[in-house]
């Protein structure tokens, strides 16, 4: 029977994202707040590894957005000054945030701009950026269901029995890997975020199931806008 193997993962801290813009392939660095946030997330990391006798790979995965990686180097610190041996951050374009394609960095009403000037595109449905099935009709889109998919995949790939695989990445694309996980219900993900730099720890036994073992989803507010 194989050993169960454990898997945290965490958004990246607060960032200065262009504003009504989605997020997916913004550069920006993090806030100082952001700074604080993941050094925040790093000491409660090790709190649950503490608390679960869990020994972390020693690689920590990450996206390539500047934020996921000063998150996740905030946290290779921080195991390391706890005597962990983690050596280095793993960087990939599978942990990244739902992809708008030739689209990125622009505004909503830029987006929609472009698709109301194309003879080939017909208007976005409403709420179109949460929802979860729908692709931008441009080059390199994807939907935030196609994201999920995609980092579920890798979340399967960076199992090692025995061991913690702490991953940074984004807050939509992480909620429906859940889902695809069969960790999250589909009707659950809309009402569901995710705090900034703060570890959600999952177990996997070995035989396809998972399990939830510490740290909180953010519930969302009626009204909040989602900014993930």
């Amino acid at each position: 029977m194989a050993s169960p193997a454990y898997i945290a993962f965490l958004r990246h801290g607060a960032y200065q994202q262009r504003s009504d813009a989605p997020s997916a392939r913004q550069p920006f660095a993090l806030s100082q707040k952001g700074v604080e946030q993941a050094r925040e997330g790093a000491c409660q990391l090790v709190q649950m590894i503490a608390q679960f006798g869990l020994k972390p790979v020693a690689q920590i995965h990450s996206s390539r957005q500047l934020r996921a990686w000063q998150t996740a180097n905030e946290l290779l610190a921080s195991l390391r000054a706890h005597g962990h041996q983690v050596d280095d951050i793993v960087q990939s374009s599978d942990l990244a945030e739902r992809g708008v394609g030739c689209a990125a960095n622009l505004t909503l009403s830029e987006i929609e701009a472009v698709l109301r000037d194309d003879p080939r595109c017909e208007p976005p449905p409403r709420g179109w950026k949460s929802d979860s099935d729908y692709c931008l009709p441009l080059e390199g889109a994807e939907s935030l269901s196609d994201a999920g998919r995609r980092v579920a995949g890798y979340i399967q790939r960076c199992l090692h029995p025995g061991s913690l695989t702490v991953l940074v990445g984004h807050g939509a694309s992480f909620r429906h890997a859940c889902h695809h996980l069969g960790l999250l219900r589909r009707e659950d993900i809309a009402g569901m975020s995710m705090y900034h730099a703060r570890p959600l720890l999952f177990c996997h036994d070995g035989r396809g199931s998972w399990q939830h073992l510490a740290g909180e989803w953010k519930i969302r507010t009626p009204k909040e806008v989602p900014l993930d």
